[in-house]
C-alpha cells in the first residue's frame, strides 16, 4: 500500500476480510446521469466483489439486518465510514500514459509532437534501460497515479523487455490494475533507441507477454498490450506482424493516431495505398490495412479523424483515449469528444503523461469540460493550416447552428463518466470495474472535502495544511459540490484508495 509520507511502492494489503462500506456513494449511472446514494451501504466480500448495496442503512440497520442476510459475522467484517464531507467514488481510469516520461511531466517548451519526441522523450526513454533508474521512475508514478485516483492505467513502457517486465511487476506489488506495452518502433527514431527489425520487435513483445502472464496468469490486475508507438516509428512490416499477434493472441492494442497534422500529413507520405494495400492514405486505413483496428483496440488523441475514418472505427468497435491537456499542450488541437460519441466511438480519458502535464485524471476531466467549449467556440483542430483550409473552416464554422455547438459542450456528468465507466470499457473491463453496481468489483476513492465552520474555519484538515481547494458551506446541492471537486479537486481529497478490494493508497 502506498502512502502519502512513504517514499516506495509498497505491496498492497490484500482484502483479508469482508468490507462495509457506510456513506455517500456516488457513480455514473449514463453518460450524462451521477447517482447519489446517501445513507447507503455497499457490502464487499474477501475477493473485492461488491455483493450488496442498500440503500437507506446506517451502521444499526446494517448489523440488525444486512450483514446477517449474507451470513457475515459482524466480528470479521471491516467497517469503514464516510465523514461528513466524504463520500465513495469510483476509481479513475487513465486509458493513454507513459510511464517512462513521468520524470519530464510539464517539460515540453514550445515543442510541436514530432520535435517534442526527439528533444525530450526518446533521450529519456532510452535511459531506462539502466534498472535502479527504471525502478525509481517507476515507482513513483505509480505512487502517484495511485494517489490521485488512478485504480487501472493503460501503460506505455520502453523498449527494452527488462524496463517493461520491471513495470509490470511493480504494478503488481502496488495493487494497481494495470495494461503495460513494450513498445515497438524501427524507424524514424535515434539509432540508439529503436527495434533493429519487425522481428526483433516482435520477439520482445512475446518476451514482455510471457514474463506477465507468469507474473499474473489470469490477467487479474496486470495484463500486456501490444503497442506499436505510432505509425510513423514503424514499419509496415512490423505494423503487420503486430496485427497478425493481436488477431493470434486476442489480446488488446494500444497506439496513437491523427494527434498533428504535421504527423498525419507524414503517414500519408511513408505509406502510400500503393504499398500497403490501405483502401485511402488515411491514418486509420493503414491501421486498418495491418491489422491493428480491432475490438480491443485504444487509440490515442484522434484529434483529426475525417467522417470515413471515424466511420471505420466504429465498424472495428475501436475506442478512443481523449488526451485533453497534452493535445493542448503541444499544440496539437482540440479533440471532437461529442462528434466521435454522436458516430458510436467509445471513449476515455487519458493524462498522457508527458506530453500531458499532470497525472491526475481529475485534471484530465476538467480540461475535457474547456476543450469541449472552444470545440464549441470553433477552435478545433490544430497545427499550420492554409488559407483555403482556414477559408473552409470558417465557411463550416459559420454555417453550424448554434445548437450544435452547444451540444459540443461536455457537461461535468459526462466527463466524470469518461473517467469511470467510460474508461472501463476502452480498456476491456465494462461491468467489472468504472461503478458501484452487485458483482462489479471494488475499485473506490474516498474523497474527502473540506466542510467550512461557521468561524471561516476548515477543522483538522486546516490546521495540517490538507484541506485542498474545495470548501463546501453546506447549502451545496451534491451536483455542486461535485462540480466544485471535478474544477478544484487534487489528490489531497484523495483520502483512500481500494483496487479489488485491498487498500492501495491512504493519505496520512
Amino acid at each position: 500500500m502506498t502512502k502519502s509520507n512513504t517514499a516506495a511502492v509498497q505491496p498492497a494489503e490484500p482484502a483479508a476480510k469482508n468490507q462495509l462500506f457506510l456513506g455517500t456513494f456516488v457513480h455514473s449511472k449514463a453518460l450524462t446521469e451521477l447517482e447519489y446514494l446517501h445513507n447507503a451501504a455497499v457490502c464487499v466480500d474477501r475477493s473485492g466483489v461488491i455483493v450488496a448495496v442498500e440503500r437507506d442503512c446506517d451502521e444499526v440497520k446494517a448489523r440488525a439486518t444486512l450483514l446477517p442476510r449474507l451470513g457475515w459475522d459482524e466480528a470479521e467484517v471491516k467497517l469503514v465510514i464516510a465523514k461528513e464531507g466524504q463520500f465513495f467514488f469510483p476509481g479513475f481510469i487513465d486509458t493513454h500514459l507513459h510511464a517512462s516520461q513521468y520524470p519530464n511531466v510539464g517539460i515540453f517548451g514550445s515543442s510541436t509532437l514530432l520535435d517534442w519526441l526527439n528533444t525530450y522523450t526518446f533521450p529519456l526513454e532510452a535511459s531506462l534501460a539502466d534498472p535502479a533508474k527504471a525502478r525509481r521512475v517507476y515507482s513513483r508514478v505509480i505512487r502517484k497515479t495511485l494517489a490521485h485516483g488512478t485504480t487501472c492505467a493503460a501503460y506505455y513502457a520502453t523498449t527494452d523487455v527488462a524496463s517493461t517486465n520491471l513495470l509490470a511487476d511493480l504494478c503488481l506489488a502496488a495493487g494497481q490494475r494495470a495494461l503495460v506495452g513494450r513498445v515497438c518502433m524501427d524507424q524514424l527514431s535515434p539509432s540508439y533507441y529503436r527495434d533493429s527489425s519487425p522481428e526483433s520487435a516482435v520477439a520482445a513483445t512475446l518476451a514482455s507477454i510471457e514474463h506477465i502472464r507468469r507474473a499474473d496468469p489470469t490477467f487479474t490486475l496486470v495484463r500486456p498490450v501490444i503497442t506499436p508507438r505510432f505509425a510513423p516509428a514503424c514499419s509496415f512490416a512490423l505494423m503487420r506482424q503486430l496485427g497478425e499477434l493481436a488477431a493470434a493472441t486476442q489480446l488488446p492494442v494500444q497506439t496513437h493516431i491523427s494527434e498533428n497534422r504535421r504527423e498525419v500529413a507524414l503517414v500519408a507520405e511513408l505509406f502510400p495505398p500503393s504499398a500497403t494495400g490501405a483502401r485511402d492514405a488515411s491514418y486509420a486505413a493503414l491501421y486498418d490495412a495491418a491489422g491493428l483496428l480491432t475490438p480491443r483496440t485504444i487509440l490515442a488523441h484522434a484529434v483529426h479523424l475525417t467522417e470515413p475514418e471515424a466511420a471505420l472505427l466504429a465498424r472495428r468497435g475501436c475506442a478512443v483515449s481523449h488526451c485533453p491537456c497534452s493535445n493542448s499542450a503541444l499544440t496539437s488541437g482540440a479533440a471532437r469528444v461529442r462528434w466521435l460519441l454522436d458516430r458510436g466511438i467509445v471513449c476515455g480519458l487519458g493524462t498522457d503523461m508527458s506530453g500531458g502535464f499532470s497525472p491526475s485524471v481529475l485534471e484530465a476531466a476538467r480540461h475535457a469540460v474547456l476543450v469541449s467549449r472552444h470545440v464549441a467556440m470553433g477552435v478545433a483542430g490544430g497545427g499550420s493550416r492554409g488559407g483555403d483550409e482556414k477559408a473552409a473552416e470558417k465557411k463550416e464554422s459559420e454555417s453550424e447552428s448554434e445548437e450544435e455547438k452547444e451540444r459540443a459542450k461536455l457537461s461535468v456528468e459526462e466527463v466524470l463518466f469518461l473517467a469511470t465507466r467510460g474508461g472501463a470499457k476502452v480498456v476491456g473491463l465494462e461491468g467489472k470495474v468504472g461503478g458501484f453496481d452487485v458483482g462489479m468489483e471494488w475499485d473506490a476513492q474516498l474523497i474527502g472535502l473540506t466542510m467550512v465552520d461557521d468561524a471561516g474555519g476548515g477543522g483538522v484538515e486546516d490546521e495540517d495544511g490538507d484541506a485542498g481547494n474545495v470548501d463546501v458551506f453546506g447549502w451545496e446541492s451534491w451536483p455542486d459540490r461535485i462540480a466544485k471537486w471535478l474544477y478544484n479537486g487534487d489528490d489531497r481529497n484523495t483520502k483512500r484508495v481500494w483496487v479489488k478490494g485491498r487498500l492501495v493508497h491512504e493519505r496520512k
